[in-house]
């Protein structure tokens, strides 16, 4: 059976925390590790922390709750702490605020997996705007791809990280670059897995399935423009300059027509 590790990073995310917690606790499926990366929060975040495996650390449903607090250089360090911890033979990042769609959405994923004779590179699904209630509030502009590769994301991110489930026999080999990129690292990385993947031949798996409500103005959303300017140069790394620039013409094009 798949085994899963859902990874949550976390500083002072007390109010933010308790619904991630919750769509982790919920889901029915049950090979299921909780790793969280703590960076020494000085709110109240270890007491619910605290609170959450005392309560659910020896789940009926097997889950696993497994805490880290420790001082960190910031979100993709804590990241990377993440990937050199886990256990799973899949990761997917979901931080404060973010949760799953559905309690069956883990579930729905192994599904997709099971019947693949060697176990995929990737699994990727769908993701909904939601905000701090967790209502419903749009479905994600950009759409993934029914094939996704690594050359998929010349188009932008089309598959959002809350819903990138990555192999852990390449993603712990492959770490984030904190020391490069500040708000897109995340961006950089799933190109980086999906090229690995290619070269590996292992196959990429759509679970046809929104796996994620992501909480409308995440860190990415509050540093936009810093992030757009690093994903541009991301995208020049990957692709070429031309291939970008000629790229970028095409999104503002279509961001005119859909005003």
């Amino acid at each position: 059976m798949i085994t899963f590790t859902i990874a949550t990073c976390t500083y002072n995310a007390g109010n933010e925390l308790p619904p991630t917690l919750q769509s982790v606790l919920e889901q029915d499926y049950p090979y299921v590790e909780h790793l969280i990366i703590d960076g020494a929060s000085k709110d109240n975040t270890m007491s619910l922390l605290e609170d959450y495996k005392r309560n659910n650390g020896h789940s009926a449903k097997g889950h696993k709750i497994n805490i880290v607090s420790e001082p960190d250089s910031g979100l993709y360090d804590a990241m990377n702490k993440a990937l050199q911890q886990a256990q799973g033979d899949f990761i997917l990042f979901l931080n404060a605020g973010d949760r799953f769609h559905e309690a069956t959405t883990l579930s729905k994923v192994a599904a997709s997996g099971e019947d693949i004779q060697r176990m995929p590179a990737v699994m990727y699904g769908d993701t909904d705007i939601v905000d701090s209630q967790g209502r419903f509030l749009r479905h994600r502009r950009l759409e993934p791809p029914e094939r996704l590769t690594w050359k998929s994301f010349s188009q932008g991110m089309l598959v959002c990280h809350q819903a990138f489930f990555a192999n852990m026999s390449l993603a712990s080999h492959c770490l984030y670059r904190k020391d490069k990129y500040r708000f897109s690292a995340d961006f950089d990385w799933c190109i980086r897995l999906l090229k690995e993947a290619e070269q590996q031949s292992l196959q990429i798996v759509n679970t046809h399935c929104v796996v994620a409500d992501y909480l409308d103005g995440g860190m990415t959303t509050q540093n936009h423009r810093k992030s757009l300017k690093e994903r541009f140069f991301i995208m020049c790394y990957h692709y070429g300059y031309i291939k970008t620039i000629w790229n970028h013409l095409f999104f503002l094009v279509r961001a005119i027509f859909k005003k």
